[in-house]
């Protein structure tokens, strides 16, 4: 077992997660969106007799449903010095921490437990975890990310996966970022990108055909990532850019397009029924609200900075 496994205890994350010591050291973050759904569940109690068959055509079935753990990394002082293709100016470490920090709040509340590695100064990007591996239930896949600055961090996540699941890995001369890489249930979806390539792309369509799983490759028509552009939010919906809306690919699902001034929005991520948003971006909060979906907006303009969203934050499984 790694240094870095040891210092953690992994087995502390089976029990219940009630402890939040790196949080209250760094402050308290307000997640009030959760506290107001959590009571009008409970105002709602009287009416679910009423309301169950209404409920369940409502209930997602998607594999974002299941989750009940996440890994995390804590962001690095040195974040400024990540990579990005955006314009928006250097991050406010303080700021992006305190962001990072409510991210993973929410996901506590929500009910999922948190494993929190610590920071890798010398990787100013590794915050961005679900870049390095792809999980599934029945194993775990090492990515390796499109970018070489990015390749390290793959060594640091390993021995943290091994515990969890039977580990695969993508060998070179393949590439892949987690982020291009999008599971309906059954279904992948990899977006072919300047970080995941044809090669990765096929690699791990092998190793996870054993498993029961298609493959669909993707050319990427925009966007850094698949999911910076495309993600799955329940019901058989997706939520993606304009570029993507007439793609033979995905011509089966429902279709919410996102406005193309709010087109940071689209990685949104479905966690046990509601929708982790960006604040900011009200025409598709709006679009999703009238469509009948629970929204939760997180605070993410320091994230944005530097081409990070809701999903790239996380290992979710």
């Amino acid at each position: 077992m790694s240094k870095e496994l040891e210092d953690i205890k992994l087995e502390d994350i089976k029990q219940e997660d009630n402890e939040q010591e790196d949080d209250e050291q760094e402050g308290d973050v307000e997640i009030p969106e959760v506290k107001e759904a959590e009571e009008e569940e409970e105002e709602g109690d009287e009416d679910d007799d009423e309301d169950e068959d209404e409920d369940e055509e409502l209930e997602p079935t998607a594999v974002e449903e299941k989750f009940t753990m996440a890994i995390v990394r804590m962001p690095s002082p040195t974040l400024s010095n990540g990579l990005t293709t955006s314009n928006l100016g250097r991050p406010d470490y303080s700021l992006f921490l305190t962001q990072h920090l409510s991210y993973t709040a929410v996901l506590r509340s929500l009910g999922l437990k948190i494993l929190k590695l610590p920071s890798l100064p010398e990787f100013p990007d590794a915050h961005f975890i679900e870049d390095v591996a792809v999980i599934t239930p029945e194993i775990a896949v090492i990515a390796r990310p499109g970018a070489p600055e990015r390749l390290g961090e793959i060594a640091h996540i390993r021995d943290i996966l091994s515990d969890l699941r039977p580990l695969a890995a993508i060998e070179e001369p393949g590439t892949l970022d987690g982020g291009d890489v999008m599971r309906i249930e059954q279904t992948v979806y990899v977006g072919i990108s300047a970080r995941t390539n044809e090669e990765g792309a096929k690699q791990l369509a092998g190793i996870l055909a054993p498993y029961g799983y298609e493959t669909h490759l993707v050319p990427l028509v925009e966007g850094l990532h698949l999911k910076s552009s495309v993600n799955y939010i329940g019901r058989n919906t997706l939520l993606m850019t304009e570029g993507w809306a007439s793609h033979p690919l995905f011509e089966s699902f429902e279709k919410i397009i996102v406005p193309a001034e709010e087109a940071y929005a689209a990685n949104t991520l479905l966690v046990k029924n509601r929708l982790l948003t960006p604040m900011g971006f009200p025409e598709i909060q709006a679009l999703l609200r009238e469509a009948g979906f629970d929204i939760l907006e997180i605070d993410a303009t320091e994230i944005q900075k530097l081409d990070g969203g809701m999903s790239c934050m996380s290992l979710r499984f």
